[in-house]
């Protein structure tokens, strides 16, 4: 920002500006004149009020009733919208309530807010929010649909689930390493087919390690000498008890993923179908119409994977309109993270590139004094972008358009950029794909070396040219 010293100003310029100074108008335009600030807490809330009402400032506890009388309040002063800072979770019982009661909530970044020393108290706090959101200059942070946030619920806790017994198979390697069962030195999986039948039967009391590698799968590729070999060692009785807590633990842990996948199941049931099979008569055909998902084979769940245990990718193209596993990277659990975490509804950004910024994938660069002093990504925690990234890296083998461009970008770039450009570039594909119903199709790898080897060429020919020189 240019600032003009005051000596260098006319009569009429620093009377206007010492008008300004002096005035406590800060020159802002209200934009929400029936606004409230609440400051969210563990235990109590403190809600602010414009001066109109005898006593703006009111200190209310965080039980049910209590949120009932603080919402009974707002809507007694006027108020149409309050601002609120996303707190832990305390802000939920009351966003939920004000947002029933019809009353626009802006739930606040509260990094948004701090930058303002001195406010210390929560009294303050509220007065601060009140004062930002009043003038239009607080941003809402996003909220899905109701629907979308049960969904959201239910894949965050079979997450949750999903890294528990991730957590429970490596106690179950460390024990077994103890006792100097070297098992995992021939097998891939210690919770695939093979290892687990032996890991049970360890615990009913076999000790033989030939009878043991008996109950390896055929498709092994270690010979049954070798597992015998790696089954000899010492049982010890408390590592054998801790190998039975854990293994218990993984059995349980396995009955609450089923658990969730029934209640994922039973709540997409509910959605609306989105797939228009049979368009009205003079209509053009959809996209969805003209481009079927492909068909994929029925395959039998691998052992030890924790995939849904129903077609989940039908019911997420049922519920969309499309199918997002045709993007190359994109599988039924990137899907569905995607989905629960952002929902269906693409309106709410303005176009791809708002989406891809609201993601943290675009760039950021910090220039000051013409200067570019720091360049790379905002610092965004979303777990869409994370899965938009892991998806990013199943690339690397990919035979497709876009597993071409990611080893390019690789080569060139290294692997943590071309990992956020690639995560890009599924970002704009899939907001094209749920906000305009595009059907996605690949182009082949192929396809992209000849367009690539063509843009070289052009490139040469240009540079020939400043130079003078004709490519024959």
């Amino acid at each position: 920002m240019v600032t003009t010293r005051p000596s260098a100003l006319n009569r009429k310029q620093r009377t206007e500006l010492a008008r300004r100074l002096q005035s406590a108008d800060p020159g802002l335009e209200v934009m929400h004149p029936n606004a409230a600030g609440v400051d969210v807490g563990n235990s109590t809330h403190y809600v602010v009020r414009p001066d109109q009402d005898p006593n703006p400032v009111r200190r209310f506890d965080c039980f049910t009733a209590d949120l009932h009388r603080l919402a009974d309040w707002l809507e007694q002063c006027g108020v149409t919208t309050v601002a609120m800072q996303s707190t832990g979770v305390y802000w939920i019982p009351l966003y939920e309530i004000l947002d029933a009661r019809g009353m626009e909530v802006y739930l606040v970044n509260a990094r948004h807010t701090k930058n303002l020393p001195g406010r210390k108290s929560d009294v303050q706090e509220s007065q601060w929010l009140l004062k930002l959101h009043t003038y239009g200059l607080l941003r809402n942070s996003f909220h899905p649909a109701a629907a979308i946030r049960v969904i959201r619920t239910y894949w965050r806790q079979r997450g949750d689930h999903v890294r528990a017994i991730s957590t429970s198979i490596q106690r179950m390697q460390k024990t077994l390493t103890q006792m100097n069962i070297q098992l995992a030195n021939v097998i891939s999986d210690l919770r695939g087919w093979t290892g687990m039948r032996i890991v049970r039967a360890i615990l009913a009391g076999e000790r033989d390690p030939y009878a043991l590698a008996a109950l390896s799968h055929p498709g092994i590729r270690a010979t049954r000498d070798a597992i015998a070999k790696s089954l000899e060692g010492t049982w010890q009785p408390d590592l054998l008890f801790v190998l039975h807590q854990e293994v218990a633990l993984y059995d349980v842990y396995q009955q609450r993923i089923a658990e969730c996948d029934q209640a994922l199941q039973d709540h997409l049931k509910g959605f609306a179908d989105r797939i228009t099979d049979t368009p009205a008569e003079g209509d053009a055909p959809s996209a969805t119409s003209r481009h079927r998902p492909r068909s994929t084979p029925k395959r039998r769940r691998k052992a030890g994977s924790h995939a849904p245990q129903f077609d989940l990718s039908r019911e997420l193209h049922r519920i969309s309109g499309v199918d997002l596993t045709r993007i190359d990277g994109v599988d039924v659990g990137v899907a569905q993270t995607l989905i629960s975490e952002v929902g269906l509804d693409m309106s709410r950004w303005q176009d791809e590139h708002h989406f891809a910024s609201w993601l943290g994938l675009c760039p950021d660069n910090r220039i000051t004094g013409g200067k570019v002093i720091r360049r790379g990504t905002r610092h965004v925690i979303n777990r869409a972008a994370t899965a938009l990234r892991i998806g990013a890296t199943t690339l690397l083998r990919s035979q497709s358009y876009l597993g071409a461009q990611y080893r390019r970008l690789r080569g060139r770039l290294g692997a943590p950029k071309a990992i956020t450009a690639m995560a890009h570039k599924l970002a704009v594909l899939v907001y094209r794909l749920l906000r305009w119903g595009h059907e996605y199709v690949d182009k082949g790898m192929q396809y992209y070396e000849e367009r690539h080897r063509e843009q070289q060429i052009r490139l040469l020919k240009k540079r020939a040219a400043k130079l003078g020189l004709v490519v024959v």
